[in-house]
């Protein structure tokens, strides 16, 4: 596979989104109330305390396999629009999309962005570390979508877009569901494919290697390094990583506001490459954040780079008001919903079902999206290359958005959204409407 390249539209393409363009609505902002969550309410308020842009309203689908859903979307006043489905990661929400969904919806779209379960104002989950697993998992959060898209009453996606741990999701929508998601674009978290049975193994008299010893190998390698270091994936999993992130001594707004700073392209240290290999070395190139030091929590590994009140007030993408939105979410519920999703990748049964789609491929239009200054595109080494050559078989090039981290959607809604609405172009996906 080529060097992915960096994020450039041509002219051509521009002209056919212009084309494409549909004027832009303007609707009030209804208010949202969230549900009982682990014994607490929240009072019915407007949300987004008036930073949402016109024409996005948020809204609750009662009843979506077992959650009622909180959505915010665009482009609903017309009947008939294409359906574009927007999945966010971590610690991310349905409000990380509000700069591209006017854009999505003002080429003609009605564009849909849920907090997914564990997350906002979506209510149905157990919130606690002792709860079980599996409503977590990767293949019910991908029932989350189809019921989703069927509440919504649709047949099928026209747009379907996953940002970090939404990317997986998404990708199992498009292994599981084809005729349902029948296009799908990841953005920052490669997919390798689903974990796979050993192959052409039964006359061989050496037992296969399972992930969970690589794992627990790669553990004890990076404890050796000096400093002894932590993987992120290993500390978010632990039962201590929602008090200490929800009670930070700083503060829960503060250490938000360095945690998505520091991923951003904001940040000057993020200078992200290729890794040879999974070796504690190898891993202990990428920044704190990714490789934490052992013992120490994420607040602390993140505080030393708060931005000063200068890039605070540059910050265009993450403004204070719009910051407080994550502040008041997570202030009221905690992070541990949104933990459950790190855990189920090491939990054994939950990756034993995965391998219901051992060798399958995903076999729809595809598209992959990453930053130049993220570091999620290579934080699994082999995890792109395994996406191209392996996992798809009709993805199309690998596009690296100049100046963009993790926060791609934020940061550069202008360039993803060119990038969206052309892919889509090619595939055709403007002309799949509901019903």
């Amino acid at each position: 596979m080529g060097h992915p390249k960096n994020f450039q539209l041509p002219t051509s393409r521009r002209a056919v989104l212009a084309m494409g363009a549909a004027g832009l609505v303007a609707a009030s902002l209804p208010t949202a109330r969230a549900g009982n969550l682990d014994g607490m309410q929240s009072t019915a308020s407007t949300y987004g305390g008036g930073t949402l842009p016109g024409g996005v309203r948020s809204r609750m689908i009662q009843g979506v396999n077992g959650l009622d859903v909180h959505i915010l979307e665009g482009g609903y006043e017309s009947p008939g629009r294409p359906l574009a489905l927007l999945l966010h990661g971590f610690p991310d929400l349905a409000y990380g999309w509000r700069h591209l969904i006017p854009k999505l919806a003002d080429a003609g779209y009605h564009v849909v962005a849920p907090d997914l379960r564990g997350f906002g104002r979506t209510t149905g989950w157990v919130n606690g570390f002792d709860t079980p697993l599996a409503p977590f998992s990767l293949l019910n959060m991908t029932r989350d979508a189809l019921g989703l898209v069927s509440a919504l009453g649709y047949r099928q996606t026209a747009m379907l877009v996953g940002h970090d741990f939404g990317s997986p999701v998404a990708a199992f929508c498009a292994l599981a569901r084809p005729d349902v998601f029948n296009s799908v674009v990841l953005m920052s978290a490669p997919f390798p494919g689903a974990p796979a049975f050993p192959f052409n193994t039964a006359d061989s008299q050496i037992a296969p290697v399972q992930p969970t010893n690589e794992s627990l190998k790669l553990a004890a390698a990076l404890a050796a390094l000096d400093p002894p270091r932590v993987s992120y994936l290993q500390y978010l999993s632990s039962r201590a990583a929602n008090n200490d992130m929800w009670h930070p001594p700083e503060g829960l707004h503060a250490f938000l506001r360095a945690f998505f700073y520091v991923k951003s392209g904001d940040w000057s240290g993020n200078k992200p490459h290729r890794l040879k290999a999974r070796t504690a070395t190898e891993f202990a190139q990428m920044p704190t954040y990714y490789v934490m030091e052992l013992g120490k929590t994420m607040p602390q590994t993140v505080a030393p780079f708060q931005p000063s009140a200068a890039e605070i007030l540059a910050s265009k993408w993450l403004t204070e008001a719009e910051l407080a939105v994550y502040t008041d979410e997570y202030g009221r519920t905690g992070f541990q919903g949104a933990l459950q999703t790190y855990r189920v990748y090491s939990d054994p049964g939950l990756n034993a079902e995965l391998r219901l789609f051992s060798g399958r491929t995903i076999d729809v239009p595809s598209l992959f999206i990453g930053g130049t200054k993220d570091w999620a595109t290579y934080s699994a080494p082999g995890s792109l290359e395994l996406m191209k050559s392996k996992a798809t078989t009709r993805m199309g090039d690998i596009e690296l958005i100049e100046g963009a981290g993790h926060w791609i959607q934020q940061e550069q809604p202008g360039p993803l959204s060119s990038l969206l609405l052309a892919f889509m172009k090619d595939v055709g996906g403007a002309n799949r409407t509901a019903g």
